[in-house]
């Protein structure tokens, strides 16, 4: 593992820890039982046998947004992965490829996986999500194609995961 210090609040979680569980309920899963079908207003995922997913819209369709949109809207991700380092520098456009693909393939299969931005500063990438398994998983696609040094520290007070990877 790496060598940062912990944030406050915050507690260093191992990678092989297997699959990484909250240890609270997200704030933004939605709580009631929504009525089916319902579609989301901004992103058209539609929430059927309890789960969102990417359907046809049906033409009587409830509205609600989804728990990621809704994040997007607030400005309150989930997940912060923070890349850094002189290969980071090197290697920009392949390491975004590879990200943009990773979540591609999770968006497909799991709507609320989704990345809400990307910003350059200070040469290091931050990259928010609206999941904090999508940030884990980046993460760990980053360090098993090009190593490096690999953080985890998770929040359980508010359900937040920060990944630091740098090389």
């Amino acid at each position: 593992m790496g060598t940062k210090s912990t944030p406050p609040g915050f507690q260093q979680i191992s990678r092989h820890d297997g699959i990484f569980q909250e240890k609270i309920h997200d704030a933004y899963k939605i709580k009631q039982k929504l009525p089916e079908p319902t579609v989301c207003p901004q992103c058209h995922a539609v929430f059927h046998k309890g789960h969102w997913q990417w359907l046809a819209v049906p033409p009587d369709a409830h509205q609600h947004n989804c728990p990621a949109c809704q994040r997007n809207l607030d400005h309150f991700p989930a997940g912060y992965l923070t890349l850094e380092g002189e290969f980071l520098l090197a290697h920009r456009d392949e390491i975004l490829s590879l990200i943009h693909n990773f979540e591609n393939k999770e968006k497909s299969e799991h709507p609320l996986k989704r990345i809400m931005a990307t910003e350059e500063k200070d040469q290091a990438l931050l990259i928010t999500t609206t999941d904090i398994h999508l940030a884990r998983g980046i993460g760990e696609a980053i360090h098993h194609a090009y190593q490096g040094e690999l953080e985890f520290h998770y929040n359980p007070a508010e359900n937040l995961l920060r990944v630091n990877w740098s090389r």
